[in-house]
């Protein structure tokens, strides 16, 4: 637990929602806060996250705070509860989760660490959760010493907070970070630098986490990308660990995701082996494959018999002429196979590493191992041709005999590419890249797609990306997720999106699942362009009043909001039950003329028509102004003070909380031929509506409306 700042976004002592009230801060990250509050009416701690005020119209990190809200249907003592997200009058997004007591694991690994049993109960508890997580497919990507807490204290009661970042794999879902890398270096599985995670990654950040509280202090991950990428292909170094912590980490910190505990099922069977088994923990022990052996420094010859020395070095140099020729002839060469004999021998790399890419902006670059000059040369001659740099190492290694050709041939194939990225350990091989050209594309696909040459093992995944994304394509999205009016793609350029535009898109939607649906949408077609959505959310009763209200400009309209009972004005337009609310139309000073029809759409489905009705028909521009210029105020909704039989007042509801909408509609001739009832349903007020519209011979001038919040003390 923190001190508080003066910088901070709540200070002890503020309440939120008329409801939480902030007691101190706990932490502080780069895109939120978090805070400990009291509940007001009940009593108990809750945990608040606030999104800083530059991110909270960013709706990229609106949909990743709805993502977490929407967690809280994973319900395990070991996987912190969520509540909702809320929103303060100046706009900040914060959201409600329980508070968790007690000390996460990062500081118990700046106290010195944990004893091994205690780190087997930890294990067991977030296997318990984890496995509940990703039976909903929910995978964590974050997992580290400060994302797990231990509630009082105790090893057996620890809980998972901080679903920030997690990743939806159900078919179709993305996150903010989508598929890139996401989580932090020390912990995350060597998979997740290229954005692969499944299950199986949050496994390997356990048994990271659970060394490094151990040993009491972070991994030592390296200084630079290279030494980072030789570290994460490594297995975990668990020297000095006892058992049986010793040996689930050894599974867990597998470099090859199919080396691990293939769930969190299998991990927790592991831990649970019955006490009076011959051995703690069961784990088959690990196949490798045999490594080629590397050829060791020549050893100095023994003195031969005289006798014998013609016919032994007659018989050396007839092979190895054999063999020279051959190679002369066939322009082949065996990597390091004579190293032993005609030169000194290479430095071994384990693992072998060699990494050649060409990245969407900034300069192609090669990094890592090679077998011999020739092929370091070549690969330095193709990405200096490229604009780029090298940086090789002579090394020998655990690689095939044709490894360093068939290297050559995948980096001449994929070096047409806009982008690609070529990435070996040892013989396996990751080659990924994009293109806007079919034909390089097929071309690539064609040579690479079933399977890399020779010695290397994997295949291509080119993807060919439309150079241009269409206004077309865009809105046939916004039209298919369109639930409640129109969703309008602002500015499309002429020829289409390209890779760095933004697609922006306004409207309004049914709520919150509905606008990350679109989201979801959206990136699924935007191929990393980035999307901002302005969306108005409103409830189905709201949606079916803007689906039939005719499209109309805005006519300047305003709505003001006040208190009945004091003088204030209210911007925010939230009101708390029992409050009791006062609305004044600003009729412009530049419409003189004219009719208008004010009406409230409330949250349950009714419409109260409060100009004009059967008490107050009179709804002529110029008789509401009675001989007044410029801007005119006409009070609509009065105080219960001044309130009589032909206006209307009223208080907030307890039973019907949420946004109800106050719209005027602007129109040339009376909006019905006949006056409408005081109140009335929405679907009666639509179809109304509609058929004053179809009539023909009525021209609405413009729509104006306003949202008039309420909620609970």
């Amino acid at each position: 637990m923190g001190d508080s700042r003066p910088s901070d976004i709540f200070q002890p002592g503020d309440l939120l929602n008329n409801t939480y009230r902030i007691e101190s801060i706990l932490g502080r990250g780069g895109t939120s806060e978090v805070y400990k509050a009291r509940n007001d009416i009940s009593g108990r701690f809750t945990a608040i996250k606030v999104l800083k005020s530059e991110f909270s119209g960013d709706e990229g990190y609106l949909t990743l705070m709805r993502r977490e809200e929407e967690i809280r249907e994973i319900r395990h003592d070991a996987i912190v509860r969520y509540s909702e997200n809320h929103r303060t009058p100046s706009g900040l997004i914060y959201l409600v989760m329980d508070y968790v007591d007690g000390p996460a694991l990062d500081l118990k690994m700046k106290q010195g660490g944990m004893s091994a049993p205690d780190l087997v109960q930890v294990c067991r508890r977030v296997a318990d959760g984890l496995k509940v997580a990703h039976s909903r497919r929910i995978i964590h990507r974050d997992l580290s010493p400060d994302n797990i807490i231990l509630r009082g204290g105790v090893p057996s009661e620890a809980v998972i907070i901080d679903f920030g970042i997690a990743k939806d794999a159900n078919p179709g879902a993305q996150t903010i970070v989508g598929n890139e890398f996401a989580g932090k270096y020390a912990y995350a599985a060597p998979e997740q630098l290229s954005g692969h995670t499944d299950a199986r990654s949050d496994l390997y950040a356990l048994g990271a986490l659970l060394l490094a509280t151990y040993r009491g202090k972070r991994p030592d991950i390296g200084a630079n990308p290279m030494e980072v990428l030789k570290k994460k292909a490594l297995p975990l170094d668990t020297q000095g660990v006892p058992e049986p912590l010793k040996t689930l980490i050894d599974k867990m910190g597998q470099p090859d995701p199919a080396n691990r505990y293939q769930s969190a099922d299998e991990l927790l069977a592991a831990i649970d082996i019955p006490a009076d088994s011959d051995r703690t923990i069961v784990v088959p022990r690990q196949t490798v494959a045999p490594r080629p052996p590397v050829a060791a420094p020549a050893a100095k010859p023994a003195a031969l018999p005289p006798a014998a020395a013609p016919r032994g070095r007659g018989g050396l140099y007839a092979v190895l002429a054999v063999v020279l020729l051959g190679l002369a002839g066939g322009g082949g060469y065996v990597a390091g196979l004579f190293d032993g004999i005609l030169a000194p021998s290479l430095p071994v790399a384990d693992p072998y590493i060699l990494t050649i890419e060409k990245p969407e902006t900034g300069a192609p670059r090669a990094t890592g191992n090679v077998p011999s000059a020739e092929v370091s040369a070549e690969i330095t001659k193709i990405v200096a041709d490229l604009g780029g740099t090298s940086d090789l190492t002579l090394s020998s290694g655990a690689i095939g005999e044709t490894w360093g050709a068939d290297v050559l041939t995948v980096i001449r194939q994929v070096a047409p590419l806009d982008q690609w990225n070529v990435a070996l350990t040892g013989n396996q091989a990751s080659v990924t890249g994009q293109t806007v050209n079919p034909a390089t594309h097929d071309a690539v696909m064609a040579a690479l797609g079933s399977a890399l040459p020779g010695t290397l093992q994997g295949r291509a995944d080119i993807t060919l990306t439309p150079q241009f994304l269409t206004a077309d394509t865009v809105n046939a999205i916004l039209q298919e997720q369109a639930d409640c009016g129109p969703l309008t793609l602002v500015d499309p350029p002429t020829l289409g999106f390209g890779k760095d535009d933004t697609l922006t898109i306004r409207g309004r939607l049914s709520g919150s699942p509905k606008q990350v649906e679109l989201f979801d949408a959206l990136n699924a077609i935007a191929e990393n362009r980035k999307v901002s959505l302005g969306i108005e959310l409103l409830n189905p009763a709201l949606c079916q009043i803007e689906s039939t209200l005719p499209f109309a400009r805005s006519g300047g309209f305003r709505f003001d909001f006040g208190f009945g009972d004091r003088p204030d004005d209210n911007p925010s337009g939230r009101y708390f039950v029992d409050e009791n609310p006062t609305i004044d139309l600003v009729i412009p000073a530049d419409v003189t003329t004219g009719f208008v029809s004010v009406s409230i759409i409330d949250v349950s489905g009714n419409v109260f028509h409060v100009l004009p009705n059967m008490n107050r028909p009179d709804n002529d521009v110029a008789n509401l102004r009675a001989g007044a210029t410029g801007d005119v105020p006409v009070r609509v909704a009065f105080s219960l003070g001044e309130n009589t039989a032909q206006t209307l007042a009223f208080t907030v509801d307890a039973t019907t909380l949420g946004k109800s909408k106050v719209i005027v509609v602007n129109s040339d001739k009376p909006l019905f031929a006949e006056l409408r009832p005081t109140t009335e349903s929405v679907g009666g007020y639509a179809t109304a509506l509609q058929k004053a519209v179809q009539t023909g011979d009525l021209q609405i001038r413009s729509i104006d409306s306003r949202i008039l919040t309420t909620v609970a003390k």
